[in-house]
C-alpha cells in the first residue's frame, strides 16, 4: 500500500484525487491547497484531510511515497525540488514546466535525487488514441502520410485566472494540443520542422484559435488544430496511408464527457474526457504509473518524452511570433539519464 498525496484541489487535482480513491494499492493520505477551504471540501467528499501546505501535510503524515503535483505550470519547478528533496517519488500534470530551461531543471534534479519522475500525458492512455497507434504499427494504413488532429473546447477558467496569463500558461498551444504533439511523436517519431499560425493579438484573450503544421523526420506530414472558442469538448484524427485512413471524432461516437466545476467559491474548471468504461483513462494512467513505482519498471511516458512535447509546443509558439517555420535540432539534451 503506498501514501499518496494531492497538490492541488482544482479541476486536475480533483480528477486526480478521485482516481487514486478507486485504486486498491494507494492510501490517499491528503490534499494539499492554500486555499484550505476548497481542498477541505475535496478531501471530506474522498474521507481523507487536508492541508494548507505541503510542509504541514509531511510533519503531520509523515511518510509519503507518491506526491501527485496539479498545479498551474510555472509552480512546477518549485514544488517538483520541494518534494524531491524529501526523496519522494513525483507525478505532475502536463505541461512539465513553462520552458525547456525549467523542464530540463525538473528532470536533472529528479535524477540526481534518485527520485521517480511521471508526467500526466493522458492521451496515450486513451483506447482510441493507442488503437490507432496499433494498427499503425501494424500495417493496417501502410505507410503513414498525412495526419489531421482536432482538439477545440471552451476557455478555461481556473484560480486567479491564470490559462490567460500567456507568460504562465503559454496558451492553448503549449496547455492543450501538447496533448496531440506528445501523442504523434509516439506514433511517428522526431519532428524536425514546425510552423504554426495563430489568433494571438487579433481576439479577445479568451478566444484563442491555433493551426500547427509539423514534418517528421520520416516525411510525415501533421496539421494539429486546437480551439478555446468552442462550447463542446471534441477531438478528432484523421491519420492517412498508403493502403487506408483512420479516423476518430468524439462528437460521432458520442463517448462521455463532463465540464468540472471546481469547488464552491472557486472557479469553472477545464473540460475533461471521460470514457464509458468503468476505468478512466485517467485512473489508467495513475495505476500504471503506481505499478512502475512498485515494480521498477520504466512507464508509457517518460520525463524526456514530456520535454520533447514542450519542445514542440514551443517550437510552435516562435513560430507563431516570428511567422517563420522553426527546426528542431533534436540534438542530445545533456539530461542526466
Amino acid at each position: 500500500m503506498l501514501n499518496v498525496l494531492v497538490i492541488g484541489s482544482g479541476t486536475m487535482g480533483g480528477t486526480h484525487a478521485n482516481a487514486y480513491s478507486n485504486l486498491p494499492n494507494v492510501n490517499l493520505v491528503g490534499i494539499v491547497d492554500v486555499q484550505l477551504e476548497k481542498a477541505s471540501l475535496l478531501a471530506k467528499e474522498l474521507g481523507t484531510n487536508s492541508y494548507k501546505t505541503y510542509e504541514e501535510a509531511i510533519e503531520e503524515i509523515g511518510e509519503v511515497d507518491i506526491v501527485s503535483i496539479c498545479l498551474p505550470t510555472p509552480l512546477h519547478l518549485e514544488f517538483v525540488k520541494k518534494i524531491a528533496d524529501t526523496k519522494t517519488h513525483i507525478i505532475c500534470e502536463k505541461p512539465l514546466a513553462r520552458t525547456l530551461e525549467d523542464a530540463k531543471e525538473i528532470i536533472d534534479y529528479c535524477n540526481s535525487k534518485g527520485v521517480k519522475l511521471f508526467v500526466g500525458h493522458v492521451v496515450r492512455f486513451f483506447k482510441e488514441y493507442s488503437r490507432a497507434k496499433q494498427l499503425i504499427e501494424g500495417g493496417k494504413i501502410g505507410k503513414p502520410a498525412v495526419v489531421n488532429t482536432s482538439r477545440i473546447g471552451g476557455f478555461p477558467d481556473a484560480s486567479n485566472d491564470w490559462y490567460s496569463n500567456y507568460s504562465k500558461s503559454g496558451g492553448l498551444v503549449l496547455d492543450m494540443i501538447i496533448h496531440d504533439f506528445d501523442f504523434l511523436r509516439w506514433c511517428f517519431g522526431e519532428v524536425d520542422h514546425v510552423y504554426a499560425k495563430s489568433s494571438k493579438g487579433r481576439v479577445n484573450s479568451k478566444l484563442e484559435y491555433a493551426l500547427v503544421t509539423l514534418k517528421f523526420n520520416n516525411g510525415v506530414i501533421a496539421h494539429v488544430e486546437g480551439s478555446w472558442a468552442h462550447q463542446k469538448f471534441t477531438t478528432k484524427f484523421d491519420i492517412a496511408g498508403t493502403e487506408g485512413i483512420l479516423n476518430y471524432d468524439s462528437s460521432k461516437v458520442s463517448p462521455v464527457f463532463k465540464s468540472i466545476k471546481e469547488l464552491e467559491g472557486s472557479h469553472t474548471g477545464v473540460a475533461v474526457p471521460e470514457s464509458p468504461l468503468k476505468a478512466t483513462p485517467y485512473q489508467i494512467q495513475l495505476e500504471h504509473f503506481i505499478n512502475c513505482v512498485i515494480e521498477e519498471e520504466k512507464p508509457i511516458v517518460t520525463a524526456i518524452d514530456a520535454y520533447k512535447a514542450m519542445e514542440i509546443a514551443l517550437a510552435a509558439l516562435k513560430s507563431i511570433d516570428t511567422g517563420k517555420v522553426v527546426e528542431i535540432s533534436n540534438k542530445e539534451m545533456g539530461i542526466l539519464l
